[in-house]
C-alpha cells in the first residue's frame, strides 16, 4: 500500500510538471504590436509601428481606386495603378528602377476591385533615398506615353494568353455572373475591347478623379523613430492636394439577390475538362461572424483535408483539388466551392460537390471535427503576420475594411468560443444551398445536357470578348 501511494504521488507530480511545461510552451495568442495612428489636414491617414528587430521598412499604400470606378472603361484602374511607376516629375521609369535595384528595394503597384495600393520594402539605412521616390510614384506620377504603350500590348497580350486557361478566367465570369449590373462585376484586368482603346489621358482623368489623400492610407511598420517619421511624412505628404469631387462609393448600392438557380456555360472548343463553381452570394467583410464563418469552411472545403478534398479527390478521384471560399468585400461578396475535372466526369463532380454541401446542411459535424478545424485556424494565423511587410498590409486593410485590432487580438477567444451548436447555425445561414449559381467552363457540345439539369443556361464563347 505504501508503495503504491508512493507510486501515485510520483504520477501526480510527473503530471503536474508537465501540465506546467505544457501550459509555459504555448504560445501566447498573437497581439497587434503598438502602432500610432494619425491623419493630416488634407485627409490621409497615417500608421506607424515601430519594429526594431530587423533593418528594414515596409510600407502600405491603400487608395479608393479600384475597377469599380472604371465604369465602361473595364480595366483603366488596374493600367494607371501600374502607369504610377511609368515615371514621376523628378524620376524616370529607368531611373526608379536603377535607385531601388541598386539597394534592393521592392516596388509594387496594384488595383483590385474596390482600391488601388503600393507596397514597398527597403533597408532602414536607405530610408531618405526611398521615401522621396515612393511619395513621387504616388502623388506626383506623369504617365509616360511611351511606357503606356509598353504596358497596354503586355496588357492585350495577358489578357489572349489568359483565356487559353479556364482557371486564370473563371473568376472573372464568376463575379460578372453573380454580380450582373452592380459595379463589383467590373473585371479588374478589363477586357481586349476596353484595353484596346484606351489613350495616355484615360490614365490622367482617372488618376485625377480617384487618387487623393482624403479616404487614402499609409502605413509604414519597421525599423525607425516615430518621431522623426511623422516629421518626414507631414513633409512629404502634407502638400498632396485634395480631390476637386468628392468621390462616390459606387459599391454602396445593393447588389440583386438572386432568386433561382442559374447556370452559366462558357464554350472552349478544345477542352478537355470542366473547370466550375458553384455557389452564390457571401457576406461583406465586417460581418460579426467572420471568424465562426471561416472555422465552418475550413471543414468544408478550406484545407487539403476538408470534407470536399476528401470526397471529390481522395475517396472518388475525380478531380486533382477542390476547395470553397468566401471573398467579403466592403458591401457584399461572394461564395463558391471551385474544381475542376474530366470532362466525362463533370456530372458526377457536380453531384458529388452538392452531395457534400447537402451533408454539411443536414448532418454539420462533432466536437471531434470542430476542435481540429479550431487548431488549425488558430495554427494558420500568427504566421500571417509576422513580418513588416504583413503588418504595413494589416494596418492599411484595418482602415479599408473599418475593422480594429481587438479583431486580431481577440481572434482566438473567438475560434475558441464556436459551438457545434452555434456552427449548425454558421452553416444555416451562411453556405447556400438554395438557388445555386453554376459557371462551368468546357467544351459545350459534351456539357450543355448536362448543365441543363442544373438551372436555366446562359451560353458564351470563351474566344468572345468581355465576360
Amino acid at each position: 500500500m505504501k508503495n503504491l501511494k508512493n507510486y501515485t504521488s510520483i504520477v501526480l507530480t510527473a503530471l503536474m510538471i508537465c501540465s506546467t511545461a505544457i501550459a509555459q510552451n504555448t504560445p501566447a495568442a498573437f497581439k497587434v504590436p503598438a502602432y500610432e495612428k494619425f491623419i493630416l489636414p488634407n485627409g490621409l491617414t497615417i500608421y506607424l509601428m515601430e519594429q526594431h528587430e530587423v533593418p528594414v521598412i515596409s510600407l502600405s499604400a491603400i487608395i479608393p481606386a479600384g475597377s469599380i470606378y472604371d465604369g465602361s472603361k473595364s480595366g483603366l484602374a488596374s493600367l494607371t495603378a501600374a502607369g504610377l511607376q511609368y515615371g514621376t516629375k523628378s524620376y524616370s521609369k529607368t531611373k526608379i528602377e536603377e535607385e531601388l535595384d541598386f539597394i534592393g528595394a521592392s516596388l509594387n503597384t496594384y488595383a483590385n476591385k474596390e482600391s488601388a495600393g503600393i507596397s514597398s520594402k527597403f533597408a532602414a539605412k536607405d530610408l531618405e533615398k526611398v521615401l522621396p521616390i515612393l511619395k513621387e510614384v504616388l502623388v506626383d506620377p506623369v504617365f509616360d506615353q511611351e511606357e503606356f504603350e509598353k504596358e497596354r500590348k503586355r496588357v492585350l497580350s495577358s489578357l489572349d494568353q489568359a483565356k487559353l486557361s479556364p482557371r486564370n478566367v473563371i473568376n472573372a465570369y464568376w463575379d460578372k455572373f453573380i454580380f450582373g449590373d452592380h459595379v463589383y462585376a467590373n473585371p479588374v484586368s478589363g477586357s481586349p475591347a476596353s484595353v484596346g482603346k484606351f489613350i495616355i489621358e484615360d490614365l490622367r482623368d482617372f488618376y485625377k478623379s480617384n487618387y487623393g489623400p482624403q479616404g487614402s492610407a499609409i502605413a509604414i511598420v519597421g525599423d525607425f523613430n516615430s518621431k522623426e517619421m511623422k516629421t518626414r511624412l507631414r513633409n512629404l505628404f502634407g502638400n498632396w492636394k485634395k480631390s476637386v469631387l468628392v468621390q462616390k462609393n459606387l459599391a454602396a448600392q445593393p447588389v440583386k439577390s438572386i432568386q433561382t438557380s442559374r447556370v452559366l456555360l462558357v464554350n472552349k472548343e478544345d477542352a478537355r475538362e470542366t473547370t466550375l463553381y458553384i455557389g452564390g452570394l457571401g457576406i461583406r467583410r465586417d460581418n460579426p461572424d467572420f471568424v465562426a464563418i471561416d472555422v465552418v469552411n475550413t471543414v468544408f472545403g478550406g484545407r487539403f483535408t476538408s470534407w470536399l478534398n476528401d470526397e471529390l479527390r481522395v475517396n472518388s478521384g475525380l478531380t486533382y483539388g477542390a476547395r470553397s471560399g468566401f471573398i467579403p468585400l466592403k458591401t457584399s461578396g461572394t461564395f463558391s466551392i471551385s474544381t475542376f475535372t474530366a470532362t466525362k466526369t463533370t456530372q458526377a463532380t457536380l453531384d458529388k460537390a452538392l452531395e457534400v454541401l447537402d451533408s454539411l446542411h443536414k448532418n454539420g459535424f462533432d466536437e471531434n471535427t470542430l476542435t481540429s478545424a479550431k487548431n488549425y485556424v488558430k495554427g494558420q494565423f500568427p504566421p500571417k503576420y509576422e513580418t513588416a511587410s504583413q503588418l504595413a498590409g494589416l494596418l492599411t486593410q484595418m482602415f479599408w475594411y473599418g475593422f480594429n485590432e481587438s479583431f486580431i487580438n481577440n481572434f482566438q477567444t473567438n475560434v475558441d468560443g464556436l459551438t457545434v451548436a452555434k456552427s449548425k447555425e454558421i452553416i444555416n445561414k451562411y453556405f447556400p444551398r438554395e438557388n445555386l449559381q453554376f459557371v462551368l467552363i468546357g467544351k459545350s457540345e459534351d456539357i450543355k445536357s448536362i448543365a441543363a439539369k442544373y438551372g436555366p443556361v446562359t451560353e458564351k464563347q470563351i474566344k468572345a470578348d468581355g465576360f
